[in-house]
């Protein structure tokens, strides 16, 4: 597995589960906040973050977290892997919640100049995520890359024996 595509809901662990994969099989993550935007929240205008898409998922070897629909057709026809981290509601939005208040430190997958941030979209986004995000994002992935192995994972322990099973990177 060279390039994995990681999806899910806000706060489902999609930053967490990159890093630590990115560790066992020695890949660059890529978030995909960090890719779109700018300093202040302020979104780009679509050329340059298309260039800036493009210029990364251009490498031999990723791993990417993040939905960005948009995004989808630059990344998928590459993956050799699509993770789809399927929590339950309630879980991401504790994990939200729990990061806006009690883990304000900077994070590897906040965008420079965006700190941590709660407001009524965010929640919103996670709790209707089930009903609006996830049937577009499964349609999307079943379009652009039906064909590539996908592995669900619905809970942490999960992911933990996941990761326990993955052949570390050599050095």
């Amino acid at each position: 597995m060279r390039r994995i595509v990681i999806l899910g809901c806000p706060g489902s662990g999609k930053s967490t589960l990159a890093t630590r994969l990115g560790e066992r099989l020695g890949l660059p993550v890529i978030h995909l906040d960090t890719l779109y935007w700018l300093p202040g929240w302020q979104a780009p205008d679509s050329a340059s973050y298309h260039a800036r898409f493009a210029e990364a998922f251009a490498a031999e070897a990723w791993i990417s977290e993040g939905n960005f629909i948009e995004t989808f057709a630059t990344r998928l026809p590459r993956a050799d892997l699509v993770i789809i981290l399927d929590r339950p509601r309630w879980a991401c939005l504790w994990r939200v919640l729990r990061r806006a208040f009690l883990e304000r430190h900077a994070r590897a997958d906040l965008p420079a100049g965006c700190g941590e941030t709660l407001d009524w979209q965010l929640l919103r986004n996670v709790w209707r995520y089930d009903r609006e995000m996830k049937p577009r994002v499964e349609a999307a992935r079943l379009a652009l890359g039906g064909h590539i192995p996908m592995v669900r994972l619905r809970s942490d322990s999960e992911a933990a024996v996941y990761l326990r099973r993955l052949t570390p990177a050599l050095p």
